[in-house]
């Protein structure tokens, strides 16, 4: 029997419930698919800072280093705004993603028919898509040098972030890209700002030299601002977005409302070896922490990217993505996907309707 070593980071707000019905549903897939879990659970983000003063302890990055495979639920909270800008729970994940040299992000976007209702979308320009936001993780403006912020003699303040990535780290994540749509429908779309940004042109050269060791994929090139657009128009053109860190964050989110809510996202952050690091896209929702009305679907979808591609346990995955198909064909709903006609479910019992539908 195959056994996994999970570490896993509840982090802050809704945290430890969605990662609690996840644990639960993990367990469960596990003993019917013949393999087992051990967890590790380890603090981050706000937690972390309330135990240690530190938002990423050393303990908690070397576990994750160690693991067969990482689970993070969410970070932040209001409480941690007014700490300098390297004691906040952000400046942990973006340490932890460092850590782990996990550049590659992957957000998959697939409207379940189920959900249609939810989208503010018509149904004619949402049904079907099944689209993935490639996004490089730990270069760009996020991490680029110099930044911070100076005061001239005038007494003016200015601030200033570097948008910066090399030919190495570009040609790195297209290799993604371009797998990615090789396993997909064939074909991939650059996003950049090509027109006004030098960085920007690098990285369409590099996308294009990378082509030619890929015949059979279909290559084109859209400015950010026209793929904002083309995503809430016509969504059913893209099959993979490959793109830098900063326009991965914006458009991937707005991707996230083409299934009617960010509570449906999981995703994938990768490295060239090592363990991944699986994650719903959303936030921590410190507004609904503790009343059992998070919505535990993203997290279980990410444990489900984890058993999949971190684990290679593809039935065990499609298990879980199943339940989630079967809970919502019935018409439970958590707050943020409420519909009429729809039953409304907390937390836990969305988890124990999981849980049913597992068998």
């Amino acid at each position: 029997m195959s056994s996994y070593h999970i570490t896993l980071l509840a982090g802050d707000g809704i945290g430890p419930e969605i990662t609690a019905v996840a644990r639960r549903l993990l367990e469960v897939v596990a003993q019917q698919h013949n393999f087992s879990l051990s967890f590790d659970p380890q603090p981050v983000g706000g937690a972390a800072i309330d135990a240690t003063g530190e938002p990423l302890p050393a303990s908690t990055l070397s576990a994750c280093r160690g693991a067969d495979a990482v689970l993070l639920a969410a970070i932040g909270g209001p409480q941690y705004d007014n700490l300098p800008r390297a004691k906040r729970p952000e400046s942990g994940l973006l340490a932890l993603r460092s850590g782990m040299e996990l550049f590659a992000n992957l957000r998959p976007v697939k409207i379940v028919p189920a959900l249609i209702g939810a989208s503010t979308l018509r149904e004619e320009v949402i049904s079907g898509v099944d689209l993935m936001v490639v996004r490089e993780l730990t270069g760009g403006i996020y991490f680029g040098q110099p930044k911070g912020r100076v005061t001239s003699e005038s007494g003016e303040e200015r601030g200033f972030n570097t948008m910066t990535y090399s030919s190495s780290e570009i040609d790195r994540i297209a290799r993604v890209g371009f797998d990615l749509a090789v396993q997909r429908s064939g074909r991939l779309c650059s996003v950049d700002k090509a027109n006004v940004l030098d960085v920007s042109q690098l990285w369409r050269e590099r996308v294009d030299a990378m082509a030619s060791d890929y015949s059979g994929v279909e290559v084109s090139h859209m400015y950010v601002d026209n793929a904002a657009m083309q995503l809430v128009r016509a969504p059913r053109q893209f099959d993979v977005l490959l793109t830098g860190n900063l326009f991965g964050d914006i458009l991937s989110d707005e991707a996230a409302m083409l299934t009617g809510s960010i509570g449906m996202l999981p995703s994938a952050s990768l490295g060239s070896e090592g363990p991944g690091l699986f994650e719903p896209v959303h936030g921590s929702a410190p507004d609904i922490a503790g009343q059992d009305k998070a919505n535990p679907l993203a997290m279980v979808l990410s444990a489900a990217m984890m058993l999949r591609i971190g684990l290679k346990q593809e039935a065990a995955a499609a298990s879980l993505e199943k339940a989630v198909d079967a809970v919502l064909a019935q018409g439970l709903r958590t707050g943020d996907l409420m519909a009429e006609g729809c039953t409304a479910v907390g937390c836990q019992a969305m988890g124990d309707a999981l849980l049913k539908a597992l068998g």
